[in-house]
């Protein structure tokens, strides 16, 4: 692979004289500075993206603030992560994963002053975030992906979760469905004030009542045994229950099984409909799940923007945009079934 000293042999100047004219950190004449081009061209020689920052400061390059340390990052939060990588790319930036949990202000300043990215778009936002917090003390370019308590002068994308449950809880009113459950995220995320179990929470029970229907919850770690036991304890406190609505993708599974273990098929005896879910999650199970797909590519690809334009100095102005998620029906959700019906009307 060719280096810098072998562009500047063979264009017939000095290593510095190379540096200059990659970095524009000084003035050269325009046949050198072609000179070398026309070298580096001939060689192949692709300059590193860093050391070209060096001189400007700035290094084209991005972080994205992902903690996943617990749950990881499965199919749905993936998508998350390759939209912000396609749209760095296509702005001439590169992205970089920080998927480790930060556990202090102190942490995430030494990150930033490093001097390694230009910017940082923050995702797993809670509703009293010490690291947006900290990026907005120092004045760190940043853009997120959710929403805290305080959104002034925050470049934000998020998902509208009020329209997503109204939409979610339409959908089973309109197939018969008068009590319903809801699966959230781990307890201590919604006691942490993590922004979607909150969010969705809060709104599942606002449209619940709004409708006069029966509606419980359930708090439930990212595994299948907890979904398997959740949707068991739901059932246990409201054996008219006839469908569920899951926000926990690695919980279906165990779902699937306790549904089972009663003798029920699904959508037969029972409904379910997964939120803020993705199609290659939806579509790996059998049945396939009828789920409320994330924005993901849309969200990841409008928050990156955002920050690359605020970095160009393209837009000062602040964005903010909330996208439902979209309803798409597949065989996991049904028609209540009968005899149920006809039990509740007694």
């Amino acid at each position: 692979m060719p280096t810098m000293q072998d562009v500047a042999r063979h264009a017939g100047v000095a290593l510095s004289t190379v540096s200059y004219a990659i970095n524009g950190t000084r003035p050269i004449s325009d046949e050198t500075r072609q000179r070398i081009f026309a070298a580096m061209e001939e060689l192949g020689y692709r300059p590193n993206a860093l050391a070209r920052g060096l001189a400007s400061k700035r290094s084209r390059i991005i972080a994205l603030l992902f903690p996943a340390a617990k749950r990881g990052l499965g199919l749905t939060e993936l998508e998350f992560v390759l939209s912000t990588a396609n749209a760095a790319r296509e702005n001439g930036y590169h992205l970089v994963l920080w998927s480790t949990e930060i556990r202090s202000a102190a942490e995430l300043q030494q990150l930033m002053q490093q001097g390694l990215v230009d910017g940082v778009v923050v995702m797993e936002i809670h509703d009293q975030d010490e690291r947006i917090e900290l990026l907005r003390t120092i004045d760190f370019p940043f853009a997120m992906i959710g929403r805290c308590a305080d959104n002034s002068e925050i470049n934000h994308v998020d998902i509208d979760f009020g329209q997503t449950m109204q939409t979610v809880i339409e959908h089973l009113m309109g197939l018969g469905h008068t009590h319903i459950g809801f699966l959230n995220h781990a307890r201590e995320e919604f006691e942490a004030g993590y922004g979607p179990a909150v969010r969705a929470q809060t709104r599942f029970l606002e449209t619940i009542e709004v409708n006069g229907l029966h509606g419980i919850t359930r708090f439930c770690e990212a595994s299948s045994e907890d979904g398997y036991n959740a949707v068991n304890e739901l059932l246990a406190e409201d054996p008219n229950l006839t469908a569920v609505i899951v926000m926990n993708d690695r919980a279906v599974p165990g779902i699937l099984r306790a549904i089972a273990d009663r003798g029920w098929r699904i959508p037969t005896d029972f409904s379910i409909v997964a939120v803020v879910s993705s199609a290659r999650a939806a579509e790996m199970t059998i049945p396939t799940i009828t789920a409320a797909e994330a924005p993901a590519y849309e969200l990841g690809c409008l928050a990156t923007e955002m920050l690359i334009h605020q970095l160009e100095g393209e837009k000062k102005e602040i964005s903010e945009r909330l996208i439902p998620c979209k309803l798409v029906v597949r065989e996991s959700s049904g028609q209540c079934p009968a005899e149920r019906v006809e039990l509740l009307k007694k």
